[in-house]
């Protein structure tokens, strides 16, 4: 499919701010005062700045608030329901913090938990795509959740969290490539399906339906090349958890911390392009792209 920077954007920092988010409400750091606020500001600026840069690949961006209505069958509808909820809750938290110098914990537990469940809404709009064989597995919200709790331990300085849940998505990115590499041929799609032409025999691609391209070419038939997607992935897993783990491991300066930090990033910012590129829709088919 066509990465579109913006959704690359949401994904990446959005999971960030939530994962932070999380690590704050749980109580793992409890700021007060000035200290707080940064905190907050940080953790709300990464997960708000996120859920507005996914707006723009809307053709109607003024229309995104109509997405509300349909929580009781849109995954869609209900990341931003549990987006609206936990930043509610999670303003609620950090005010105390900020302007009475109190911990109120049920709002710090329920919008830390609340936080994780907009992460696993958004996994989900991915993982119930049929058409997209690739996603249509359980790695993809474990993904999902796994990067972001890691990334938002990584941010609030939980080293010894940070070291186990990087590897830990180091190990799990990898079984998700493995097995996500064979689900298209898996799922049993191929062109006599996808044409409804397999009851006649074996069917080719002579020319294609139309001679210029269209919405659905443009956007799910963009392909990456073999030797290039084994070049990304091998810098995506270095950037994105090789890099921070080792810089974790040496003696903390801020420095470093603030290396890993952005080596983290760079690193989830090329995994999210590529979770985007490999992901063979169906309808390739029928163009005769797969």
């Amino acid at each position: 499919m066509h990465p579109a920077p913006s959704v690359i954007i949401f994904n990446t920092f959005s999971g960030l701010g939530f994962g932070l988010l999380f690590w704050l409400g749980m109580g793992a750091i409890v700021p007060t005062g000035i200290g707080a606020f940064i905190w907050f500001t940080i953790a709300y600026i990464f997960a708000v700045g996120g859920l507005i840069s996914s707006t723009f690949h809307l053709g109607h961006p003024e229309r995104a608030i109509k997405a509300f209505s349909q929580w009781k069958t849109s995954w869609l509808s209900r990341e931003g329901v549990c987006a609206v909820f936990a930043l509610i809750v999670m303003a609620l938290y950090g005010a105390g913090l900020v302007f009475l110098g109190t911990r109120y914990a049920i709002f710090g537990i329920v919008g830390g938990l609340a936080s994780l469940g907009v992460v696993f809404t958004t996994s989900m709009i991915y993982t119930q795509m049929k058409t997209v064989p690739r996603w249509r597995h359980w790695t993809t919200p474990a993904m999902y959740l796994l990067l972001s709790v890691g990334g938002g331990a990584l941010l609030s300085g939980q080293i010894a969290y940070a070291i186990v849940l990087l590897s830990a998505g180091a190990a799990l990115q990898c079984l998700s490539w493995l097995i996500g590499d064979g689900r298209f041929k898996a799922s049993g799609t191929t062109m006599e399906t996808a044409t409804g032409l397999g009851g006649i025999g074996k069917v080719r691609a002579f020319e294609p339906p139309h001679t210029g391209t269209n919405y659905l070419m443009r956007e799910f038939i963009h392909q990456v090349g073999r030797k290039h997607a084994q070049k990304l992935r091998v810098i995506t897993i270095v950037l994105a958890f090789v890099v921070p783990v080792i810089l974790l491991l040496l003696p903390f300066n801020h420095i470093l911390a603030s290396l890993a930090v952005l080596s983290h990033i760079a690193g989830v910012l090329t995994l999210r392009w590529l979770f985007f590129a490999q992901a063979e829709h169906v309808v390739g088919l029928y163009y005769g792209k797969r």
